[in-house]
């Protein structure tokens, strides 16, 4: 969905490494890196992945990636693939993973998960049980994955603090990468940063096109690619 609603807000958003840290190398991307064909990468999710509350789909995290992946790397193809799709949750999508992950022969995949269960107030155990069997049936592939949690919004908050759902599924995502030893992309930690260490309001970093103070913006969609990229870069031993 697009919104024309983004304001022109301030560029910066340094990430400290800490926070962006994946926690494991990416040894198949490297690989692809070090190849010479066109390095395939598939982020599949929700909302967030599809790019709501953005003003373009260019404008989607995962367009952003490409975007940045393609600035370092001016000698590489990227094809990044968006399977994003607003309303699901882990049951869902590790449904679509052998059509629209596995089929395009990824080196990565970035899995971002857990925000509607926390939202919708899913049963959390069934969440995390549809995890771990996504996780195996990407485990059986080559390709590196990242897990990439929840973002800090208003929506999952209670008192700037998140909710015990949220919480939750913070514990369950970090504990299924360890367990499933993945890679695990922080992303309410990061946003968390942003709000109280570097003290970006609301307003810049969440849309509030449908009421709900959920969805990410143009600028911080394009700052979580920032940093994604990074974190990637570093993972892969790239520079």
């Amino acid at each position: 969905m697009e919104h024309a609603m983004n304001q022109p807000f301030p560029v910066a958003c340094a990430t400290p490494p800490e926070l962006r840290s994946l926690g494991r190398d990416l040894p198949n991307f490297a690989t692809a890196m070090r190849a010479s064909g066109p390095v395939s990468i598939v982020a599949i999710g929700s909302s967030s992945t599809e790019g709501d509350g953005a003003s373009n789909k260019e404008a989607s995290y995962p367009s952003r990636l490409s975007a940045e992946l393609a600035a370092r790397f001016p000698d590489r193809t990227f094809d990044i693939y968006n399977a994003g799709v607003r309303g699901q949750e882990a049951p869902d999508e590790a449904a679509r993973f052998k059509n629209d992950v596995l089929a395009k022969r990824p080196s990565l995949v970035i899995w971002q998960v857990g925000t509607n269960a926390a939202w919708k107030d899913y049963f959390l155990d069934d969440v995390q049980a549809a995890i771990f069997r996504g996780l195996g049936y990407l485990g059986g592939s080559r390709a590196d994955v990242i897990l990439m949690d929840l973002q800090y919004a208003p929506a999952l908050l209670d008192d700037e603090r998140p909710k015990p759902a949220t919480a939750q599924m913070l514990e369950l995502i970090a504990s299924a990468a360890s367990r499933s030893n993945v890679g695990l992309f922080r992303r309410f930690a990061i946003m968390k940063h942003w709000y109280f260490d570097a003290h970006v309001p609301f307003e810049q970093m969440i849309s509030n096109f449908d009421g709900h103070w959920l969805h990410q913006n143009d600028w911080s969609y394009d700052c979580i690619a920032r940093a994604l990229c990074d974190a990637i870069i570093e993972s892969a031993a790239l520079e």
